[in-house]
């Protein structure tokens, strides 16, 4: 319950701390921390229109993908507070409901019957597909090292104990931070304020949404952003992580506050973070995205022979 709680509120800030973030960054004042939710909950408010070529998948489509994000969360623990849902292996489910939403708004895209949408779908396929094995070989790393295949149970046994565990765990950060930039079709891939047909990716995807529909297509790339923040955010406040004060006969357990706390730094660093990515670095060429992508895999790797040596399984 901590961690879906918590996701949802780090969701209403996050998008609003990136835009201020590249605001600054560039010398602009820039708006306010709430206007994207402002502009989210105005497009909530208005019609949505459909187009007569389209079928029920067009419509349904922004629901699931909303809603496979949503049940995500739930799989996702907070230190050592369990998620609500907890099975071996549910890092791999977790992986795929949200693939499942990702492949609705395909389908949705192609329900248009716009050859140009259909070009942005078949890129963010391929993006998204790029990007799995990455994932996989890091969870699967820190899988073998705790000797556990659950969200719950891997990260409240991990624990980076000595110089070498922690550089492994920043590399795993930096890791699931481009992957969060992937899956959310953000730079170096993609850019969301771009409208040069030739290199858009999800916005061309979602050209045709609008109203309600196109109001929960950016919201969840807020909750997917801030669910990205906590499995980077459980790296630190892990099932070791105890502040309890002894105060007469009582012991007050402040474990919950301060995590909430470590979160919101976590959530608020990792925004800033994002938008002077966004800021500072240009977006890679078409044919370049890929080499990119794979690039995550090798790192992953890398991170999987480091725990191999961290296990004593080979000698060095």
């Amino acid at each position: 319950m901590y961690s879906l709680l918590l996701i949802l509120l780090g969701s209403i800030f996050f998008l609003g701390i990136v835009t201020r973030t590249k605001a600054i960054a560039s010398g602009r004042k820039g708006a306010g921390i709430m206007q994207p939710m402002y502009d989210i909950l105005r497009l909530f408010n208005k019609e949505t229109v459909y187009s007569t070529t389209s079928s029920f998948v067009f419509k349904v489509a922004p629901s699931i993908y909303f809603i496979s994000v949503l049940l995500s969360v739930i799989f996702i623990p907070f230190g050592k507070y369990p998620a609500l849902l907890a099975f071996e292996g549910d890092f791999i489910f977790f992986a795929y409901l949200l693939g499942a939403g990702k492949f609705m708004m395909i389908l949705s895209a192609l329900d248009t019957g716009s050859a140009f949408e259909g070009m942005g779908a078949n890129r963010e396929a391929l993006y998204s597909m790029l990007v799995e094995p990455a994932f996989f070989i890091l969870m699967g790393s820190f899988a073998m090292l705790t000797g556990y295949t659950s969200f719950s149970e891997i990260y409240y046994w991990l624990h980076f104990s000595s110089d070498f565990g922690w550089l492994l765990g920043l590399l795993a950060g930096f890791i699931l931070i481009q992957i969060s930039m992937v899956e959310n079709s953000r730079l170096p891939v993609d850019d969301p304020k771009t409208h040069l047909e030739l290199t858009m990716v999800h916005e061309v995807m979602i050209l045709d949404n609008s109203g309600f529909d196109l109001g929960l297509i950016l919201y969840t790339t807020a909750l997917r952003f801030s669910l990205f923040g906590m499995l980077i955010c459980n790296f630190i406040i892990n099932g070791s992580l105890t502040f309890a004060i002894n105060i007469g006969n009582s012991v007050i357990d402040f474990t919950a506050l301060i995590s909430v706390g470590i979160f919101l730094g976590v959530q608020f660093l990792f925004a800033i973070l994002v938008g002077l990515l966004e800021s500072f670095r240009a977006r890679e060429r078409m044919k370049k995205n890929p080499q990119f992508i794979f690039g995550l895999s090798a790192l992953s790797i890398v991170i999987f022979f480091g725990i191999l040596i961290w296990m004593h399984k080979f000698n060095y």
